[in-house]
């Protein structure tokens, strides 16, 4: 049996949960919510990749407020009317599909809040165009040319940390399996993290235990009460000199882990427009490697894989536990199939599909026979 093809489980308080292989589907903002409210759009979209294949679905960046949506349309999990619609879609998205666990990405994103969708062109809108006023760690604005973010007192930190609980709540009671809290790509939770977007003065600021600790007591906050999987989306590298770095990253992982942590998401960038991100296939792989040498942590790498035998040497080397992958299940939704017809692996498929497979590649759904009338 090929490594990608091989199970994974993530325990957790609640106990073990087994991921049938190592590609998971790595959340992707759809921008299609209207007031944070899941709708058909999502249904579609979700049916459509818990039957490609993969071992776990991990839902957008769900917003735990609705000052924390990157965009007016961004999905929500903040009040019982956004849980009910989330809640609907999922559940009727899952009866449609072979059963597949489900993790959601609960998510601030802070100064980048209220941003246009991105074919809209992603700039910071204002409230003649549903926009709103960004809190953020401190008032320093993503780019030189926008308007500053409210910087977040006291209060408001307790009452963040609050709404991600309730928001994991909700998660809990509809039955996701897994949590994953975004600590990546320049949002809210990557911003207390770095000292590009970290200027404050008090214990949330300054050295490395100051920009940890609002990430460190909103995961030790979320842990107390969801006892599924819970991991964070990591940015292990500003890609900026003076940013955060991936020795960092590693080394608050290792608090993580101690926190109580099933799982690390290991990405990177999005907090500077001055980074400079050598791109090319698993560039991010090499964190997602350093991360697990030293922290021993089930982790998670993405970004430029796209091939099958490609994310199985990862696997096999050891760089990471698992594989995620975004754009690439859009393109080809059942890149799982390919994957396992290339490797001679097998995934579970709804029984409609059981005929569309060329005869070279029908071993990957098992021992299935099929009568023709």
């Amino acid at each position: 049996m090929s490594s990608l093809f091989s199970e994974f489980t993530l325990n957790s308080p609640r106990g073990p949960l087994t991921l049938s292989n190592r590609a998971v589907i790595a959340p992707m903002c759809q921008y299609s919510a209207h007031d944070g409210l899941a709708n058909d759009w999502h249904l579609t979209h979700w049916t459509n990749l818990l039957n490609s294949g993969a071992s776990m679905f991990i839902i957008e960046a769900t917003a735990v407020t609705a000052r924390g949506r990157i965009t007016p349309q961004c999905l929500g999990l903040w009040d019982d009317a956004t849980a009910a619609a989330l809640d609907d879609r999922l559940n009727r998205a899952r009866r449609l599909a072979p059963a597949t666990p489900v993790c959601i990405q609960l998510a601030h994103a802070g100064r980048k809040a209220s941003s246009a969708v991105p074919w809209e062109g992603g700039q910071l809108l204002d409230a003649t165009h549903q926009g709103w006023q960004p809190e953020a760690p401190s008032a320093l604005a993503h780019l030189p040319n926008e308007a500053a973010p409210d910087e977040i007192s006291t209060q408001g930190l307790k009452d963040i940390q609050t709404a991600f609980v309730q928001a994991a709540q909700r998660a809990d009671a509809m039955g996701i399996d897994a949590v994953e809290l975004h600590a990546a790509h320049g949002y809210l939770l990557h911003e207390f993290l770095s000292p590009l977007a970290n200027a404050r003065t008090d214990s949330y600021g300054g050295n490395f235990e100051g920009r940890i600790r609002f990430p460190l007591e909103v995961f030790q906050a979320v842990r107390a009460v969801f006892k599924g999987a819970l991991g964070m989306r990591i940015s292990a590298s500003d890609w900026v000199e003076g940013g955060w770095s991936p020795e960092e990253t590693a080394d608050f992982a290792l608090r993580l882990k101690a926190a109580g942590a099933d799982f690390v998401h290991i990405s990177s960038a999005g907090v500077s427009p001055l980074q400079k991100i050598a791109v090319g296939p698993e560039y991010q792989v090499p964190f997602a490697k350093l991360v697990k040498q030293k922290t021993g942590l089930p982790t998670i790498a993405v970004g430029l894989i796209t091939d099958p035998h490609q994310a199985n040497d990862i696997v096999a080397r050891g760089d990471a536990d698992l594989v995620a992958l975004a754009r690439a299940f859009l393109y080809k939704p059942r890149w799982v199939w390919e994957a396992a017809a290339a490797l001679g692996g097998k995934v579970n498929a709804s029984p409609q599909y059981w005929r569309c497979l060329p005869r070279e590649a029908q071993s990957i759904f098992g021992d299935v026979r099929i009568g023709m009338r």
